[in-house]
């Protein structure tokens, strides 16, 4: 007499084509539209994340822009005019990678001014040090300074 897990195994086994999943649905009407929308909407920066394109972001804001992308070029606007759209309304900031002009040189060249400026403080900075330890270390003065803290310091211990 055969097992409770062998009849189990065999009920299974003899279950498996039945299982056989169709092929899904799609989910959209249109998956050609949707193919237009997220093109579109990886072009386009969510204004809640600002890190995000609205396809990559969750945030309501970027759900209700790409539901407007979506209405506006089911209603015939092209890619480009929904673009221009949305650049209106919120601004360059809304692109993902804004044009370069006189508006936006910040976002384009801060990043690299920061850096010049980091990179030049830290030359003078090198160049100031480089400069001291070439005269000999510290002054009489500060070496009268340091002395100075230090014997306050063997004071406070002794005490």
């Amino acid at each position: 007499m055969p097992s409770l897990r062998t009849l189990l195994l065999a009920a299974l086994l003899a279950a498996t084509p039945l299982a056989h999943a169709g092929e899904a649905a799609p989910a959209v009407d249109d998956p050609v539209l949707e193919k237009r929308v997220l093109k579109l909407s990886e072009e386009l920066r969510c204004l809640v994340c600002q890190n995000q394109t609205i396809a990559d972001s969750h945030a309501e804001l970027a759900v209700d822009l790409k539901n407007q992308i979506r209405e506006k070029l089911k209603a015939g606007m092209s890619e480009t005019e929904v673009k221009q759209y949305m650049v209106q309304r919120y601004g360059d900031f809304v692109l993902y990678r804004p044009p370069v002009k006189t508006t936006t040189w910040f976002l384009w060249f801060g990043p690299f001014a920061l850096l010049l400026i980091g990179v030049a403080a830290l030359f003078l900075k090198l160049r100031k040090r480089a400069a001291r330890v070439a005269q000999g270390g510290l002054s009489e003065a500060d070496h009268q300074r340091a002395m100075a803290l230090l014997n306050a310091e063997e004071k406070r211990e002794g005490a």
